[in-house]
């Protein structure tokens, strides 16, 4: 699409900071890097385990509602979905709690579906979109192709971590700050797409997802005091 610059120095200070987390010597610099947002608002650091009750809203922005504001969505959306199912499905390998296993199944399920009616629209809507996901770069004032470190920091998919005691409370303590940025993108949504299907999409969203919000917390409080 010719409204997508494909042009990269940008992201340079990204780069630099993923170098730098690798190079000895370098812990606390690339550190405090790689927890500040980049000029398009994500983090590089957002894989790691979040503080209960952090998030960083300012991962979610989509940007103005422009020609490629859906586009963006769609993007952001699908990455964030997976994220979820990565840690849906470790739910299922390592949790003994019940309720627990069928939140994860409900989370695979519906969001699997999500993805590929997200998918078909990209396809059927943006036939010239480019195959890599863009973003908005706030800096720059326009749509850029993702680098792979961005598409991971919006997966936001924790490492769990063995199936001990605390298997359960990590897993609450990652899932609820991640269903909250889906909860931010579909609010966004609604102010600014003009599709239907997008806006029942993000309608479903949120309602969907800050239901499970408010049993995560309420399963937290029950079972660790939290």
């Amino acid at each position: 699409m010719k409204q997508i610059h494909r042009k990269t120095q940008g992201w340079v200070g990204v780069l630099v900071a993923i170098v730098a987390a690798s190079l000895p010597g370098c812990a606390t610099t690339a550190q405090t890097q790689a927890q500040a947002p980049n000029a398009s608002g994500l983090q590089t650091g957002a894989n790691s385990p979040m503080p209960h009750g952090s998030m960083d809203h300012s991962m979610m922005e989509l940007g103005p509602a422009n020609a490629e504001f859906d586009l963006r969505l769609i993007d952001s959306m699908t990455p964030h979905h997976e994220g979820a199912i990565i840690m849906a499905k470790e739910v299922l390998q390592k949790s003994q709690r019940p309720e627990l296993r069928q939140l994860a199944q409900t989370i695979i399920q519906a969001q699997t579906q999500e993805i590929r009616q997200m998918q078909g629209w990209r396809k059927a809507w943006y036939p010239q979109a480019p195959k890599q996901p863009v973003a908005w770069h706030a800096a720059m004032g326009h749509s850029m192709t993702m680098f792979p470190e961005q598409i991971k920091a919006l997966q936001m998919a924790v490492d769990l971590g063995a199936a001990d005691a605390q298997f359960d409370q990590r897993f609450l303590d990652a899932m609820i700050p991640h269903h909250e940025g889906a909860v931010v993108m579909a609010k966004d949504v609604l102010q600014k797409s003009q599709r239907p299907e997008v806006l029942q999409l993000a309608q479903t969203i949120m309602t969907s997802q800050q239901a499970e919000i408010e049993q995560m917390q309420q399963w937290r409080k029950a079972w660790y005091g939290k």
